[in-house]
């Protein structure tokens, strides 16, 4: 099971939008220097719809290389066609990623059935570990705890990011779904209450720019030690907040791009962060004492 701060990592890319490689390397060493406990390669943060199937299969296999086994690589391959799912999960594996992040199908709505039945799918396809992922905000379809618990007893359906901030929903998913099923918040704002009540881990944006910060209170979250790691997580709110000014991953990009770690590039039809927000995201970097 993984564990802990697992950060949803930017694709760098020049002014063009060429993928920058030589960022991409300095990112992954600042994570694994910093203590980032996985590393998820083109999910929405990685501007996963952007991306062709070549660019998506090669930075999954770059990030994999450029890791050297020294942190878990989960690679996003999640579709709104099953067959397109399949097909870049294969790449996962053929390319050596530790495990796959599946977004629900976005844009056509499917049912319940037809949830379970793509997940299925793509899990009976490909012999590879393999994470739900549930963000009704950005796909219009919310994958609802009981069909997470069928899905739950394929066996290489190992976990499911919950970005929903619902903590109500911590219990029925950690009861219905057994000990070794692995539930993470794709919610950074609520990450440390469904840490404290029993889930395994954040797969963040915040972590992206404060990955010392995020990996050590997951640590305190996952021990139980609920005034330590709300200690940490109030310097780092504003980012949590901040960070969603405009569609992710437009603020995270800016911010990195202020820390000196990537260039601007960024592909339509996302955009470069408005200049009215941008004093609020470095504000928020400020507050969490990494600019």
């Amino acid at each position: 099971m993984f564990r802990g701060s697992m950060v949803a990592l930017v694709t760098p890319m020049a002014d063009d939008g060429a993928i920058d490689e030589a960022a991409l390397e300095a990112l992954i060493e600042f994570h694994i220097k910093n203590g980032t406990d996985a590393i998820v390669a083109v999910g929405t943060t990685g501007e996963s719809a952007t991306l062709d199937e070549e660019e998506h299969c090669f930075v999954i296999r770059r990030t994999v290389q450029l890791a050297k086994g020294r942190v878990p690589v989960i690679a996003g391959t999640g579709s709104n066609s099953t067959r397109e799912a399949i097909e870049l999960t294969r790449c996962a594996k053929e390319a050596g990623a530790d495990a796959c992040l599946l977004v629900t199908p976005y844009y056509n709505k499917p049912t319940q059935e037809g949830l379970y039945l793509h997940h299925k799918a793509v899990a009976e396809a490909v012999p590879i570990p393999q994470i739900l992922y549930n963000v009704p905000g950005r796909t219009a379809v919310d994958m609802k705890t009981e069909t997470i618990q069928r899905l739950s007893k394929v066996p290489n359906i190992i976990g499911v990011k919950d970005a929903t901030g619902d903590i109500s929903r911590v219990r029925g998913i950690l009861d219905g779904c057994g000990s070794d099923f692995g539930l993470y918040s794709g919610d950074d704002a609520t990450a440390m209450e469904l840490m404290l009540a029993g889930g395994h881990g954040v797969i963040s944006v915040t972590a992206n720019v404060a990955p010392k910060a995020m990996h050590d209170m997951c640590m305190a979250a996952l021990a139980g030690e609920r005034d330590k790691a709300a200690a940490i997580n109030e310097r780092l709110m504003a980012l949590h907040r901040d960070l969603f000014v405009e569609a992710n991953p437009i603020p995270v990009k800016w911010a990195l791009h202020a820390m000196g770690m990537i260039g601007t590039g960024i592909r339509l039809p996302l955009t470069v962060l408005s200049s009215q927000f941008q004093p609020v995201v470095r504000d928020a970097l400020q507050k969490a004492n990494v600019l």
